[in-house]
């Protein structure tokens, strides 16, 4: 049996980069990069496989990627030529597919399968830093429409033998996402307020961290921080497959005018 692997929420930036010159600011990039490459020091062997929730895929149910050669999707808009060009050459993992869609469904989750999807950029933005030789099998796995945070702790949960088998358990997302104000002048404050709430609740009291992360929106500045939570609730099922391993910070820095912060437990 492989050794357990640990579960880990990366932020995964703007679009692709740290792939394509996007005139952000140097050192911010450079960080968020080695930030990425050192995820892969955390598991104590190599994964058997990498499961990546990505905020950039919600279905009306979790559904995985099912094919054994995912595509790439380039799920954005507005970049150089290059950012369409990006490879990444994983395999994926019919198998482990079948095995989640099989764990969810016993944890009373309906479920589906597509095998046409591709990695989006908020798996393969990081992941190409962390694996840069495409060497590891990967799975994705959509949210699931609604974004109830509880739910996502539960799917969490339901994920987390899947550690004791090799599995590598991904969130990808941002602990800001407003478009609107990145870069804006009175982000960072409000965003460093957020982002302390979220580290309490995250590297705090086990017990209380379900509680805490259901009720996000009462922390300062949620809603400002997330006026739409697609980008924070990967955190929830990477903390719900977490079970009672606390958590840790793992990154912590300014990125586009705000504060953005990266978690693993285990």
């Amino acid at each position: 049996m492989s050794a357990k692997m640990p579960v880990a929420f990366l932020p995964h930036g703007g679009g692709p980069v740290t792939h394509v010159e996007l005139g952000m600011p140097k050192a911010e990039v450079e960080s968020l990069g080695r930030y990425w490459r050192s995820v892969r020091d955390l598991p104590p062997t190599t994964p058997r496989a990498i499961l990546a929730v990505s905020a950039h895929w919600e279905e009306g149910v979790p559904t995985v990627m099912s094919s054994a050669r995912p595509p790439m999707l380039y799920d954005y808009g507005g970049f150089p030529a290059e950012a369409y060009k990006i490879t990444w050459p994983a395999p994926g993992d019919p198998e482990l597919a079948s095995q989640v869609r099989d764990l969810l469904g016993r944890a009373g989750f309906a479920t589906a399968e597509n095998k046409q999807r591709g990695f989006d950029h908020g798996t393969f933005t990081p992941l190409k830093q962390t694996y840069p030789n495409a060497d590891v099998p990967v799975l994705q796995l959509s949210l699931k429409r609604g974004l109830d945070a509880a739910e996502h702790l539960a799917l969490g949960r339901a994920l987390a033998p899947l550690r004791e088998e090799g599995v590598f358990i991904v969130g990808s997302g941002d602990t800001f996402h407003n478009m609107a104000e990145f870069f804006g002048g009175n982000a960072f404050d409000k965003s460093m307020k957020f982002d302390e709430w979220l580290k309490n609740a995250v590297t705090g009291s086990v017990a209380k961290r379900d509680e805490l992360l259901t009720t996000w929106e009462k922390a300062p500045f949620a809603r400002y921080c997330h006026p739409r939570e697609e980008h924070l609730i990967p955190l929830m099922v990477i903390a719900g497959a977490a079970g009672n391993d606390p958590g840790t910070i793992t990154w912590s820095g300014p990125f586009m005018g705000t504060q953005q912060t990266g978690f693993h437990f285990g």
